[in-house]
């Protein structure tokens, strides 16, 4: 497994309850841009539309070669391939509970298919981010304290 593009902001905004995985359908050259990282998940995110997902938000930069008379739109919504069950379970969640889907990252799997990893997800409040910064900063300093222990 080979990650092509992460969304680090992701974790920092929101609780991840679950995750799964999805197929992505591109045009043209997409495939090489991400495959040199010219990717964007920043503000990326998934929405359930007549039935079927879609990556809306994502950016994926067009390479100098690519033909100019097929030059696909850098924005523009790239649908997810996922089981119909697994759908209505990610509906119900979305709609019942209030949960949000986010996409995580791009991969390419071991049969070397380009790969979503998205998650059923919950925001994080202001307070929130800031507990979890505390503690990202206090295993830190465990971590390294216990290393300079080691060494003397």
């Amino acid at each position: 497994m080979r990650i092509l593009v992460q969304n680090k902001k992701a974790y920092h905004d929101f609780t991840i309850i679950k995750d799964y995985e999805a197929g992505v359908v591109l045009k043209g050259s997409e495939i090489k841009s991400l495959r040199m990282g010219r990717g964007n998940l920043k503000d990326s995110f998934v929405r359930i539309i007549k039935g079927e997902l879609f990556l809306l938000g994502c950016h994926i930069s067009l390479l100098n070669t690519t033909n100019p008379h097929f030059r696909p739109d850098e924005k523009a919504p790239r649908k997810l391939l996922m089981h119909r069950k697994e759908i209505d379970k990610l509906l119900g969640s979305v709609s019942t509970d209030g949960y949000t889907l986010v996409v995580l990252s791009l991969y390419l799997n071991s049969k070397n298919r380009l790969k979503a990893k998205i998650a059923l997800a919950k925001g994080k409040n202001l307070h929130d981010k800031r507990e979890a910064l505390k503690e990202k900063q206090a295993n830190m300093d465990a971590k390294r304290a216990l290393a300079e222990f080691k060494r003397i």
